[in-house]
């Protein structure tokens, strides 16, 4: 990396750090550098395949946001592994991890469609009694494209999967048909693009790029209630593409008759096809999923392990986290992966149990996860690590203690109890969407309660 690319990715990096959690940020971008930047493509890389995975779904849109803006155009951002780690099994005073002897790493690109992951595909979906019916269907419409079930229609909570069936068809059909038109976007896009195309009179050209289209995905369908404009564009090129004999399919947190603010025409043709319905996973599922992903990142977990994990995770999404923790204390503390060290990386570790937590037990607890001092956490300053460490200590100490506003604002250096209540307020309305929050509020939790 040259000078130029080291001051470019520094200030990239702590633009990020700014909007992460410190445990995040460590785990994910410590080890990270930017290789190259090349006619609007940047590699970067990262210690593993499973780091690689994580910075990929995560974090690709706003490092791409990051360097439009330091660079001036739009960038696609590829990652590659500087040392593929391969589990081994290690001697008694050897090291867990081997570097790969491969001479140079391939690097792992976005995909070979836009938007769509290349390992998303049918052959890595595990299966079970709540997800069978969505698989089976939506593998008929991607062998069936426009016959079988058009549109085709998938709803449920998230973390269920349905990203990764529509991704699976779009590859399943990109394998299988190459030169055909493919199109996958969230709603957002898709009303960034409306949008977009309004402003600037080319209305013209964003109708061909969809109307065109052989087959059209659009995730997250939801959130178009009550736009107006999008939802008429959206009903013209439904209808031509159903015309064409194109495919539609399009996911959902609902079924269409309980999207708010839709109208009934647009909502008509939603369920004019087949609507399957994703339930949350069960167990086994989880665990399954767990020693699927395990397997992909190159390690081998033990069935247990798997199951400890599956235990504590409440859907598929915050899966990898927790799968991340672990594997991230194997690789720090050089120790193989056990029971016992996976029941310490999610707080599990069995010790004395407490009958009593002191407010200082919390904060203890909140600085040595989140690697901070006690003077900055009851301090002024208000980094945004900072800030929702404070914000998870007030959370904690609220529900936790049962503290009141006031004493909770004394505790944390004599802030005011509007701001604790706030802080609260804040925290309970992300632990509900945000996994990876939630599984770091819970292992406090645990650690706190033995």
């Amino acid at each position: 990396m040259n000078t130029r690319q080291e001051k470019l990715w520094k200030k990239i990096l702590l633009e990020i750090e700014k909007t992460v959690s410190r445990a995040n940020f460590l785990t994910l971008f410590k080890n990270t550098s930017l290789l190259s930047v090349e006619d609007s493509v940047v590699l970067i890389s990262a210690p593993s395949l499973m780091i690689v995975d994580m910075l990929q779904k995560r974090f690709t849109e706003i490092l791409s946001e990051y360097f439009e803006k330091e660079l001036g155009n739009p960038h696609t951002i590829t990652f590659t592994v500087k040392a593929l780690p391969i589990l081994t099994s290690p001697s008694e005073n050897g090291p867990l991890f081997v570097e790969s002897s491969v001479a140079a790493p391939t690097p792992l690109t976005i995909g070979h469609l836009p938007r769509v992951r290349p390992d998303f595909t049918f052959q890595n979906f595990a299966v079970s009694s709540s997800n069978q019916l969505a698989f089976v269907s939506s593998t008929t419409v991607a062998s069936h494209i426009g016959t079988s079930y058009n549109p085709f229609f998938l709803y449920g909570p998230v973390g269920v999967g349905k990203t990764h069936l529509m991704h699976a068809i779009a590859n399943e059909v990109y394998q299988k048909q190459p030169s055909k038109k493919i199109l996958y976007v969230t709603s957002e896009e898709f009303t960034n693009e409306v949008v977009e195309a309004i402003r600037h009179n080319e209305t013209a050209g964003m109708k061909r790029k969809f109307r065109s289209s052989y087959l059209l995905l659009i995730d997250d369908i939801q959130f178009i209630e009550g736009k107006e404009r999008v939802q008429e564009e959206l009903f013209h090129t439904f209808n031509i593409l159903i015309d064409n004999r194109s495919q539609i399919v399009l996911s959902s947190d609902r079924p269409p008759h309980e999207i708010k603010r839709l109208e009934k025409r647009l909502s008509s043709r939603f369920s004019g096809g087949l609507s399957v319905d994703i339930e949350a996973p069960d167990f086994e599922l989880k665990t399954a999923i767990i020693l699927i992903k395990a397997k992909k990142f190159g390690f081998d977990l033990s069935i247990d392990i798997a199951k400890l994990i599956a235990e504590q995770a409440q859907d598929t999404r915050s899966l990898e986290g927790l799968l991340l923790r672990i594997y991230t204390q194997s690789t720090t503390l050089n120790q193989p992966l056990t029971v016992e060290l996976a029941e310490k990386s999610l707080g599990l570790a069995k010790k004395e149990s407490r009958t009593h937590i002191h407010a200082d037990d919390v904060l203890e607890q909140i600085c040595e996860f989140y690697q901070i001092k006690l003077t900055q956490l009851r301090g002024p300053k208000r980094d945004a690590s900072l800030v929702r460490a404070r914000q998870i200590a007030m959370y904690v100490l609220k529900h936790e203690l049962h503290l009141t506003f006031v004493e909770i604002g004394n505790i944390l250096g004599g802030r005011d109890h509007t701001t604790v209540m706030y802080g609260v307020e804040k925290i309970d309305g992300l632990v509900d969407t945000n996994t990876n929050l939630a599984a770091d509020i819970l292992g406090i939790t645990k650690q706190l309660r033995g």
